[in-house]
């Protein structure tokens, strides 16, 4: 599963990590540099095993714990609206 931002929700960089800003909504949110990590992996067309890889590399961390942090991570993204799964583009076939 990889991630793009919704439509109307913009990053920028920060010293710190990232930070989302929501036109809709009037609102931005800053993520850590952990989370940024996370966020730039799978906005970046990677999926969660390639987060969790970025994660137990940069910072003292499990896999195992590393994968939960991505999916509290994607989950508390998604609730605020600021993220939808990317499905890519649909494979070309022939009509019948």
């Amino acid at each position: 599963m990889t991630l793009k931002l919704r439509a109307g929700v913009f990053t920028t960089e920060t010293e710190y990590g990232i930070a989302l800003l929501d036109e809709d909504g009037d609102q931005y949110f800053t993520l850590n540099p952990t989370a940024a990590t996370v966020v730039r992996t799978l906005l970046g067309g990677e999926e969660i095993p390639a987060a969790v890889r970025a994660l137990t590399t940069r910072y003292a961390v499990d896999a195992v714990s590393a994968e939960d942090d991505v999916r509290e991570l994607i989950g508390e993204l998604r609730a605020a609206g600021l993220v939808e799964e990317d499905e890519g583009p649909r494979p070309r076939g022939r009509r019948t």
